[in-house]
């Protein structure tokens, strides 16, 4: 479909940007949204939102002049229609020929490529460490990050190599210097920024627990060992090593009021262990995690906010619009956090959604042991994440 062109329908069409779509949304707008992709990529990654209805009717139900009855029944009449695909060539030829029939429809610039380039900063309010913090966020996927700065400095802790101009034109427009670029681990979901930061001069950061896994550039990048500090103006960022996701996972504690888990415990659930070692390593893993979250990270103090690097359709943001929570507040309402860990091991490894999108390609490429160019690695990232154990928000067990 990426490839196919499409004619110019007769009837013009009016489009929306991914942002318009996204503002409309978070306003709590009723939105339907037409997606013509095929069925195995629709029912992987969509749009989805408690005040958006999700129809799927792939494009070449309406290359035929004459469209089947049971096509146009499945598409309301009564409001407006937002079609998307994947590029937005498909999208725009639907539009068109519904707008003939006299359906109120618009398109979705650049499709689910443009959904995926939005990315948005938002203040965590609950952080009171030094200086500011910013969580970004990126919907399509469900990607955080953290941007922390103070005095003329800055860190972003796991950046994403399809927004590295993004970082510097935020540290530029802040009148800061971005100093440090660091990651929690080898994802699995995305492809990391750190050295793309790193090779426009941003000191670029890796846990020394990764190193073994087979990463190629260790010696052009700082290792962060458990107990390590990174100095950002008068925010003090300490190195916390949590195993158990993967064998060199690392959280960061940002001068004491937030710890960024990466992927070891996100608000709604906790992580997966089977994607280094595969299933038969998963529950050796998740005892390492077990141990990892009650000796590491449950044991900050209540207040301290816990960010992790994704969230998914059944996190519920702070009030503040952040995805992070305090840790008194995950003890009450996760269950498996309070289990034993036979418990904890047994519950993990009952639910594991698919594996993410494309990991097999992603991690060698963020080891270094293979290379994609930025429209590659776009690609390889598109789609959801599942890094956690759990489709289902374990909150409120």
């Amino acid at each position: 479909m990426a490839d196919m062109d499409f004619p110019t329908p007769d009837e013009p069409v009016e489009s929306v940007t991914p942002d318009e779509l996204k503002a409309r949304i978070d306003a709590g707008d009723e939105v339907t949204i037409l997606d013509a992709r095929m069925e195995s990529d629709y029912d992987e990654w969509r749009i989805d939102g408690e005040n958006v209805e999700s129809i799927n009717v792939p494009y070449f139900e309406f290359l035929e002049d004459d469209i089947d009855a049971h096509v146009l029944q499945q598409i309301p009449e009564d409001r407006e229609i937002t079609v998307l695909c994947a590029k937005g060539g498909a999208s725009e030829y639907v539009a068109g020929t519904l707008a003939e029939r006299g359906y109120d429809v618009h398109h979705l610039e650049d499709g689910m490529n443009g959904w995926a380039r939005i990315y948005e900063a938002v203040e965590v309010a609950g952080y009171d460490g030094a200086g500011t913090l910013l969580q970004y966020q990126r919907p399509s996927s469900g990607c955080l990050g953290y941007f922390v700065y103070d005095d003329g400095e800055a860190a972003v802790i796991d950046p994403l190599r399809a927004f590295t101009d993004r970082y510097l034109n935020d540290a530029d427009e802040l009148g800061v210097e971005l100093k440090y670029a660091i990651d929690t681990h080898i994802h699995a979901d995305h492809i990391s920024g750190v050295r793309a930061l790193d090779a426009v001069g941003v000191e670029g950061v890796i846990p020394e627990a990764s190193v073994d896994r087979g990463v190629t550039y260790a010696d052009e990048m700082t290792l962060a060992a458990d107990g390590d500090e990174f100095q950002v103006g008068d925010v003090t960022i300490e190195t916390v090593y949590t195993p158990g996701h993967t064998s060199g996972m690392t959280s960061y504690l940002i001068d004491g009021s937030l710890l960024a888990t990466g992927d070891g415990l996100f608000i709604e659930s906790v992580a997966r262990p089977d994607l280094e070692e595969g299933d038969d390593g998963a529950p050796e893993a998740a005892s390492l995690l077990y141990e990892s979250l009650q000796e590491r990270v449950l044991t900050q103090s209540d207040d301290t906010l816990i960010g992790g690097a994704h969230f998914s359709d059944a996190a519920e943001p702070a009030e503040d619009g952040t995805y992070t929570a305090p840790v008194g507040q995950l003890k009450e309402e996760m269950a498996a956090l309070t289990m034993d860990e036979d418990e904890f091991v047994e519950l993990i490894l009952s639910d594991m959604p698919p594996r993410p999108a494309n990991y097999e390609d992603i991690i060698p490429t963020n080891l270094g042991q293979q290379q994609a160019d930025d429209d590659e690695a776009f690609e390889l990232e598109l789609g959801p994440n599942n890094c956690a154990a759990s489709q289902d928000s374990l909150a409120d067990d």
